[in-house]
């Protein structure tokens, strides 16, 4: 397999997304990753196997309408295997992995049938002290957009996911790039406080358009920045309940077909109104485990 990506919206080819068929029980508090799960589990609204496998099969669904070759891992019971974008990703040919919590491991030998397809110069394994998931990583055609933290207290958010380390390192794969890194707000506790991924609170859509939350950002110059580069009126700014609901975790299938949440009602109306043909899909019970599109999808090839 030739690997492909450039940028987060050219025409979708190939595609690994994730499972829910046996996600396993439900987790102690102390097994949850993010203060928003942590929150479900506390209400007894932690999202069922079976509601989440009717999402992900909608999503699997207009996959093949628009004719995308779709990958699964291979089932590892009672096993969390949603979130295929947190374990690797592509930029340009080159299949990146993520140095992710070490008790996740196991989700990447579950992609290995697709790894194995993929010519082995291609696939990077970083350093071991670079920790990055591909939730923070945005290629955007001479940029790659990067989420971090670089607090000396990185090691008490279980929500920092990615590092400086990890940013310098892909500077180096791609020193013809601009890398561009955004320091996020991190909360373990208040899941309106925490931007676990750059995905959770900005997201490139279309040919220059962006979804935005502002106070996912740590550091005002740095939103501003990208409100700058993508201009005031090519930007969708979400609230900070929008953001708690994932608005910003949509996923392109290409520069004018989005797949979003139902009932995201503002935001797919405003897509709508600017050209995009947006394809609503339920992903509300996913939701509750502070992820949705763009983090249980990994894309492999791109036009």
């Amino acid at each position: 397999m030739k690997l492909n990506i450039q940028n987060e919206a050219s025409r979708l080819r190939a595609v690994i997304l994730g499972t829910a068929e046996s996600n396993g029980p439900v987790p102690s508090i102390e097994e949850a990753y993010d203060p928003k799960s942590i929150e479900h589990i506390k209400a007894g609204t932690y999202p069922k196997d079976v509601d989440m496998m009717k999402e992900m099969e909608a999503v699997a669904k207009v996959f093949k309408k628009y004719n995308v070759t779709v990958y699964r891992p291979k089932l590892i019971k009672d096993y969390n295997q949603i979130f295929s974008r947190d374990i690797a990703f592509v930029i340009e040919d080159k299949l990146i992995k993520a140095n992710i919590l070490p008790d996740r491991e196991r989700e990447y030998e579950a992609v290995h049938h697709v790894i194995e397809q993929i010519d082995e110069d291609k696939v990077v394994i970083l350093p071991e002290e670079c920790h990055v998931e591909g939730g923070d990583v945005m290629p955007w055609n001479n940029y790659i957009f990067i989420g971090t933290y670089s607090g000396e207290d990185y090691p008490n958010y279980i929500t920092a996911r990615t590092n400086m380390d990890a940013v310098i390192a892909i500077q180096e794969l791609f020193p013809y790039k601009t890398v561009k890194a955004f320091e996020l707000r991190k909360s373990n506790t208040n899941p309106k406080e925490n931007a676990l991924h750059l995905d959770c609170c900005f997201q490139p859509i279309g040919k220059d358009k962006a979804i935005i939350h502002k106070n996912g950002f740590l550091v005002e110059s740095e939103y501003q920045w990208l409100v700058d580069f993508f201009g005031k009126d090519n930007i969708f700014e979400i609230t900070k309940d929008e953001m708690y609901n994932m608005n910003s975790n949509v996923f392109s299938i290409s520069e004018d077909v989005i797949i979003s949440e139902r009932n995201f009602t503002r935001l797919n109306t405003w897509l709508r109104e600017n050209g995009f043909t947006v394809e609503d899909v339920p992903y509300a019970e996913i939701a509750k485990q502070e992820g949705l599109l763009r983090c249980s999808t990994m894309p492999l090839v791109r036009d």
